[in-house]
């Protein structure tokens, strides 16, 4: 049967969803995607749920709690990092309003919704806001008081993410000190995560530095192709990729504050497909290059040289989605995986160890970019979270592959409703 019409598109992105469910069962055990939504033309949450279990996804972060899609995800398996945004951190410093906001933004969804962290605040230390960073720690610490007197702080815990510019040094690795500033602050947050059980999470983009420095910093070291690398003179470890190189210096910092086993996990690092003519590096080649060799990476089981083992390291790939209203430069609206109508932005070209390379066709934005708005002061983007372990469940593969076949079917039933050359309705993200 020859498929003709707009449901011959429908089919083609349920094809290229189909590249991502060949690669994906075989490289990755645990896949968390950080779903961003600064856009005005993302796909409902409800559309949003396939396309995220097509790639195995078993995470998702969010920068806030949003009702839409934590009711969409119910029932679905997969896990969920909420987000409470800056501006409210001088509020949950009251017990009363920190509980109110667990039930209602938490508590509401348990069980059916896997919520199993909260991020309080993004980057606050290196906003420079003394305001800010004295209200961080209070509400942390309010938030898991609500949380113990509602029950839920053996599920639920409570961390935030920092910006790698809390290290006052990075490079060598083994040098790697937080800001002297900042070092009272960190001290007190790593002790509420030590005393919880909480990650410490910070954002690590090396296209930053490379953009920064492209004539001084080899291309190949921060897209994980490095042959030569480089070695620390102090531990003679060797790093063939300078992601590993940021996640070390972040050991090293809190081991000389005294924190040596501390679990630290990347909340935020990925590539843009595109970026203004001053953004080196920004292209579709060194995002496929270097999120694909991200994820083989992790999934090959490799902690960094100084945590060899690799067994708490979860990363968090930026981001779900292209987000076209996002502000700043134009490599902040280029991150994502996907474009919005659900097609893969670029190809990760990820080899498997039993697979042959798989690719799916890129598919360029259709309209123009938007005129990008003043600058963040954060630096802050949006997240995948990918974690070590062995290749995903086969069940885990066929649910994904029937969640593809429903959609078919239901694509093909509404082409018997309405036939090719009449619009269809109500497909959301398929349109």
């Amino acid at each position: 049967m020859e498929i003709r019409g707009p449901i011959a598109h429908y089919f083609q992105i349920l094809l290229l969803i189909s590249g991502y469910l060949h690669v994906f069962p075989t490289l990755v055990s645990s896949i968390g995607i950080n779903y961003g939504q600064i856009a005005d033309n993302l796909p409902s949450p409800e559309h949003v749920v396939p396309l995220v279990k097509s790639i195995g996804a078993t995470k998702v972060k969010l920068y806030d709690a949003d009702s839409r899609v934590l009711r969409a995800f119910a029932d679905t398996g997969v896990e969920f990092i909420v987000g409470l945004g800056n501006e409210y951190l001088a509020k949950m410093q009251d017990l009363d309003k920190a509980k109110s906001w667990v039930k209602s933004n938490v508590q509401a969804y348990l069980p059916a919704t896997k919520i199993t962290s909260i991020t309080v605040g993004n980057e606050v230390l290196t906003f420079n806001d003394s305001t800010l960073t004295n209200n961080l720690l209070p509400a942390m610490q309010s938030l898991h008081s609500a949380l113990v007197t509602l029950g839920l702080d053996k599920q639920v815990t409570v961390t935030t993410a920092h910006s790698l510019a809390i290290l006052e040094t990075s490079y060598p690795p083994s040098a790697g000190a937080v800001r002297k500033d900042l070092i009272p602050y960190v001290t007190e947050i790593l002790d509420f995560h030590l005393k919880t059980g909480s990650p410490f999470l910070v954002n690590a983009y090396p296209f930053f530095a490379y953009k920064a420095s492209p004539k001084q910093i080899s291309l190949d070291f921060v897209l994980f192709q490095s042959k030569i690398g480089v070695v620390d003179p102090a531990t003679n470890l060797h790093y063939d990729n300078m992601l590993f190189a940021q996640i070390d210096a972040v050991y090293s910092a809190l081991a000389s504050l005294g924190y040596k086993k501390l679990p630290v996990h990347i909340s935020e690092t990925g590539w843009p497909s595109r970026g203004d003519e001053d953004e080196a590096g920004a292209t579709p080649e060194n995002a496929r290059k270097y999120n694909g060799n991200l994820i083989k990476v992790i999934c090959q089981k490799k902690g960094t040289p100084m945590r060899p083992n690799g067994g708490d390291l979860n990363i968090y790939v930026f981001a779900l989605f292209n987000e076209n209203l996002k502000p700043g430069p134009a490599s902040e609206r280029n991150y994502g995986l996907f474009n919005p109508d659900g097609a893969p932005a670029y190809s990760l070209g990820i080899t498997g160890t039993n697979t042959s390379s798989v690719g799916v066709p890129s598919t360029s934005i259709s309209k123009s970019p938007q005129s990008a708005p003043p600058a963040p002061t954060s630096s802050s983007t949006g997240y995948l979270s990918i974690t070590s372990g062995v290749g995903r469940s086969h069940s885990n593969f066929y649910t994904s592959l029937i969640a593809c076949l429903a959609l078919i079917v239901k694509l093909l039933f509404l082409h018997r409703i309405h036939p090719v050359g009449n619009p269809i309705e109500n497909i959301g993200w398929m349109r």
